[in-house]
C-alpha cells in the first residue's frame, strides 16, 4: 500500500513539474546548445533524485571508467523509464537519442526534445529513414556528442531478452565509431508492468567499448548482446535462469 502511494505521489510530482519546466526550456532556447542541454537535463536529474528519496530507488555504477574519450554509440539494456532519465543526466558527454519525429508534436515533452537537437526520423520514408540517422548521427558524433540507441528497441521485463536489432551497429560501422554495451536492471524497481515502483538497488554496468572496424552489423550486434545478457546474469542472477552457455547458443534476432 505504501509503495503504491509513493508511486502515485512520484507520478504527480513528475506531471506537475514537467509543465512549468517545459515553459522554461522555451525561455532559454536562445542560449547556446551546451547551456540548453545542461539546463534541460536538470529535470530528469531531479526526477532521479526524487525517485531515490521518495521511492527508494538507489543506484550503483560499475565500469564507469571504461567510457571512451571519443566518439561512441551507447547501447544500453532497456527495462525502464529510469535509465532514460539517468543516462542523459549523468553521462559525461551530451547524449543524442533517436526517435520518431511525431514526438516533437507532443506538448511540453516534445518541446524539450526539439530544443536539444537530437535525431528525429520520418518513419514514413522507410529505408531512407536510416540514412537520416546516418547523416544526423555522423554530424552529432563530430560535434563530440554520443548517440544512444536501445538495441532491444522497447522495454523488456527483468529476466527476459528482447530482439536485438542491428540499427545501432550499422550506424557505428558507417560512422567508424565503437559501441559501448551497458547492462542495467532498473526493471527490478521501476517495471513497465505492474506500475508500482519498488525500493531497491539499481546497477548500471558499463562494458568495454567494442570497435566496429572489421565487424559486420550482425557480428557487432551479437557481441553487444552477449556482453549485456551475460552481465545480466551477474547483476540480476535471481531473474535469469539461463546459463551463460544457453545465452551464447541462443543467438540474436537481427533486423
Amino acid at each position: 500500500m505504501m509503495a503504491a502511494l509513493r508511486t502515485i505521489l512520484f507520478g504527480l510530482v513528475m506531471l506537475i513539474t514537467v509543465i512549468p519546466f517545459s515553459f522554461l526550456t522555451l525561455l532559454w532556447s536562445p542560449l547556446p546548445l551546451p547551456w540548453r542541454y545542461r539546463l534541460t537535463i536538470a529535470w530528469p536529474k531531479a526526477m532521479i533524485w526524487l525517485g531515490r528519496w521518495l521511492c527508494g530507488m538507489r543506484w550503483q555504477c560499475k565500469g564507469w571508467e571504461k567510457l571512451p574519450d571519443g566518439p561512441a554509440i551507447i547501447m544500453p539494456k532497456h527495462q525502464s523509464t529510469w535509465e532514460t532519465f539517468f543516462l542523459i543526466a549523468y553521462m559525461p558527454r551530451e547524449l543524442v537519442f533517436v526517435f520518431k519525429r511525431e514526438l516533437l508534436w507532443v506538448p511540453f515533452f516534445g518541446w524539450g526534445l526539439g530544443l536539444l537537437k537530437m535525431i528525429h526520423i520520418d518513419r514514413a520514408k522507410g529505408a531512407d529513414a536510416f540514412e537520416q540517422v546516418v547523416t544526423q548521427g555522423t554530424e552529432k558524433l563530430a560535434q563530440g556528442r554520443w548517440i544512444i540507441m536501445f538495441p532491444e528497441g522497447t522495454r523488456t521485463p527483468p529476466g527476459e531478452q528482447g530482439r536485438y536489432k542491428s540499427g545501432a551497429a550499422r550506424l557505428a560501422l558507417r560512422a567508424g565509431a565503437p559501441v559501448v554495451p551497458i547492462a542495467v536492471n532498473s526493471g527490478e524497481c521501476w517495471p513497465k508492468r505492474p506500475w508500482i515502483i519498488k525500493p531497491g538497488l539499481i546497477t548500471v554496468s558499463v562494458g568495454d567499448p567494442i570497435p566496429s572496424q572489421g565487424q559486420t552489423p550482425e557480428s557487432l550486434t551479437e557481441a553487444v548482446r552477449l556482453w549485456i545478457e551475460e552481465e545480466m546474469l551477474v547483476i540480476s542472477p535471481h531473474r535469469y535462469k539461463a546459463s551463460i552457455k544457453q545465452i551464447t547458443e541462443s543467438g540474436a534476432e537481427l533486423l
